[in-house]
């Protein structure tokens, strides 16, 4: 067997507790050895004798660690990610790739005179209901689509005090990344994005709101994601030519390993709250679809294959970019209040 990919971990809030360490632990070939943190005890408390080290500066000196996994706050993913591949390592970083689209050019320029492996956490890619809405538009069910609506609502309505409620472009820059890879696998590069930011709630320290519409030659794609919406159900609402798909609910992934339980088991990624499929020439044969099952460990896994060169990135950072690209166009649609060609 190849020995284990040695992973260092920079950030233990949210990102590094629920979706890296628990993913790390359960994918083979990969070995959790050091976590930078300032709250040794709330690492030990999930990783009894892990080494946590006070700077990143300790964790990339480290020889036996092969792959950073880049989970601090967003202002500082583009530093991290840049001093990682400096030292040789690969580098996995958290959404959204950096704060800026210079930026985000710079990695991917620095990763290819690197020579070194980099991805990005695009993880809602493996969502239970997005690989079914992925199934039924290759299996010609729903004909040509013609709008598609992507959500992520919210119901918090008083705003938290951290970090990631005050970040610069707000719920554009915390939602916006899953919504717009999933826009871009799905339909490709649009022609156009017009986009609303706002914020709504009283107090707020970003923006909480955002609707953003992508304008592509023979659809419309509706991006929405607002923390003001007490019934937060919808997530999908897809029309084609043939019927439409109107999906609830939430991949329950992440409620899962918050709630502490580690990936696996037979129900893992299991979404029992199934979507609707009517089709156009009968709307009373409406007819639910089960869902396929959510699984982000395979993300874990192609990207030991990619690291061990006997696989593909699974997020290459071209795609990446991409996704970046149409993140800057929206900011400064919203800033102009106009449409912005992409």
């Amino acid at each position: 067997m190849p020995a284990a990919i040695g992973v260092g971990l920079i950030g233990y809030g949210l990102g590094g507790r629920a979706f890296h360490a628990p993913y790390v632990a359960a994918t083979p070939g990969l070995s959790l050895r050091a976590v930078v943190s300032r709250d040794p005890a709330k690492v030990h408390a999930d990783h009894p004798g892990m080494r946590v080290v006070p700077t990143v500066e300790a964790l990339l000196a480290d020889p036996d660690i092969d792959l950073v996994i880049v989970s601090s706050p967003d202002a500082l993913h583009a530093a991290h990610a840049h001093a990682a591949m400096a030292a040789g390592k690969h580098v996995l970083v958290d959404k959204p790739f950096a704060t800026s689209l210079d930026d985000a050019r710079a990695l991917v320029a620095a990763s290819e005179r690197s020579g070194r492996l980099l991805t990005v956490f695009h993880n809602r890619r493996w969502d239970a209901d997005f690989r079914t809405l992925r199934a039924l538009l290759a299996d010609g069910r729903l004909g040509d689509v013609v709008t598609c609506e992507s959500r992520f609502d919210r119901w918090r309505p008083v705003a938290a005090a951290t970090w990631k409620e005050a970040r610069p472009g707000g719920v554009w820059l915390d939602l916006g990344p899953h919504l717009v890879d999933q826009a871009l696998l799905l339909f490709g590069n649009p022609l156009a994005i017009h986009a609303d930011i706002a914020t709504l709630r009283q107090g707020a320290p970003a923006p909480d709101y955002v609707r953003a519409t992508l304008r592509y030659p023979d659809k419309r794609v509706t991006l929405h994601a607002s923390k003001l919406v007490a019934d937060h159900g919808l997530r999908f609402a897809v029309h084609g030519t043939r019927g439409s798909w109107i999906k609830h609910g939430i991949d329950p992934q992440e409620a899962a390993t918050v709630a502490g339980h580690p990936p696996g088991g037979d129900d893992w990624g299991e979404d029992r709250l199934d979507g609707l499929f009517t089709p156009g020439d009968d709307a009373a044969a409406a007819i639910r679809v089960p869902n396929r099952r959510g699984d982000y460990r395979l993300f874990w896994s192609a990207l030991v294959a990619a690291i061990r060169g006997t696989g593909a990135n699974p997020v290459p950072p071209d795609e990446a970019l991409a996704v970046m690209q149409v993140l800057d166009a929206g900011l400064r649609s919203a800033a102009s209040r106009c449409e912005v060609p992409l």
